[in-house]
């Protein structure tokens, strides 16, 4: 069906655009009509089969990051507490939003709510770029009648977790960075730079060290049995890759993160921080505790975390309360069993979770500059160790060959 770009006004005034589809262009015309707008330009949109695989090609390609939802979040807002009609927001948001992927989506999300769908439904559609929590908030918002209020909440989340997650990367960035330089020039050493040395030193009829010794011994490994360790090495990530797409894999994966010596507690930290900044705006919000935990269990970020939570939801369908199942659970520090407690019995449950989820912020910003402090030690013995060894591997010979050329 063709498809028409469209500028019109609507009942309140404002001047919206977007595509519409129609079988032509008087249908167009019509269709708008029936949705309340008076068209002042319609056009169609280029045809043929090269435009519509070229806008797919970079639709597949395109993805949605952080910060096109935070964008689209904020401009969400603005237009609902400015008083423009949900039927006209979605027209202004596909307009504004320069991203194709989201682009296409906002229209699809608006068609749905014009055909009499609920926010919440039209949000629900597309999980891959609104996850549970999102949509869960949004009904929220629309059954209370508090939607702007629910999206700063909202917004301040996505925001939160997006600096965390963007403070953890830039910590971990400088010692990826060494380990995968320091490994090419691990390669590039033993398969160039020692083999030639070492034919210069058995021609002379020096004798190899240990150091030099073990060198030729894996350049002739990787020499001989090059095809048998570049296989193992795609059969191996290809592996990991099939392993880390099941749910198992994923869970085993989190179980072993979490159990790093120094990397550990950090994520523990950062998902005390989610699970304690979630749970306090999801009761705000006013939605049932039952619910908050379902939803926290699939937006916890950690599948480890995650099974313990759903075990402790499942006894607080019993009526056995919040704190005493997360007492059983795994990885829930004592801190934050005893605050839900005082939270639950007091009935300031909100507040003391956000007094959790102050001070693991404090300890993540702790944490992570701890770890930039940590890593950096054991960068410099890591790399001392390895020139350290190529040094003996080449100059030890130096000197026997040294000796022997002063003798003759």
């Amino acid at each position: 069906m063709p498809k028409f770009s469209y500028q019109a006004i609507s009942q309140s005034g404002n001047t919206v655009s977007g595509l519409i589809e129609a079988d032509s262009l008087g249908a167009a015309k019509n269709a708008l009509a029936a949705q309340g707008l008076i068209p002042s330009k319609v056009t169609e949109k280029e045809k043929g089969f090269k435009a519509e695989s070229r806008g797919s090609l970079l639709e597949a390609l395109t993805r949605v990051k952080v910060t096109d939802l935070i964008l689209f979040s904020k401009q969400f807002r603005t237009l609902i507490r400015a008083g423009v009609p949900i039927v006209d927001l979605f027209q202004v948001l596909e307009s504004q939003t320069e991203n194709v992927k989201l682009k296409k989506i906002i229209g699809s999300i608006g068609l749905d709510v014009r055909s009499g769908s609920t926010l919440h439904d039209a949000f629900r559609r597309h999980p891959r770029v609104f996850p549970p929590l999102y949509c869960s908030m949004i009904r929220a918002g629309e059954m209370s009648g508090s939607l702007p209020a629910v999206l700063d909440r909202l917004i301040y989340i996505i925001e939160h977790e997006n600096k965390i997650k963007a403070d953890i990367k830039s910590a971990l960035q400088y010692p990826i960075t060494v380990v995968v330089f320091l490994s090419i020039a691990f390669v590039v050493l033993l398969t160039f730079a020692v083999p030639r040395f070492a034919q210069i030193f058995l021609k002379a009829g020096v004798e190899l060290p240990w150091p030099t010794r073990i060198c030729v011994s894996l350049y002739l490994f990787l020499f001989n049995y090059w095809h048998l360790v570049l296989g193992g090495i795609v059969i191996g990530i290809g592996f990991l890759v099939y392993q880390l797409k099941r749910r198992e894999g994923k869970y085993y994966r989190d179980v072993f993160l979490l159990r790093l010596p120094v990397f550990g507690p950090l994520f523990v930290k950062a998902a005390m921080s989610r699970f304690s900044s979630i749970f306090a705006i999801l009761h705000e919000s006013g939605i049932q505790v039952i619910d908050s935990m379902r939803i926290l269990c699939s937006t916890i970020g950690n599948m480890a975390i995650s099974k313990e939570l759903e075990r402790a939801r499942e006894k607080v369908e019993k009526g056995q309360g919040i704190s005493e199942p997360l007492k059983s659970a795994r990885y829930f520090p004592p801190m934050v069993v005893g605050m839900v407690a005082l939270g639950e019995g007091s009935g300031r449950l909100e507040e003391m979770l956000r007094e959790i989820s102050k001070h693991y912020d404090d300890e993540v910003d702790y944490a992570i500059k701890r770890l930039s402090d940590t890593i950096g030690p054991v960068l410099i013995v890591g790399l001392a160790a390895v020139v350290g060894f190529f040094a003996l591997a080449i100059f030890l010979p130096m000197w026997d060959l040294s000796k022997v050329m002063l003798k003759g």
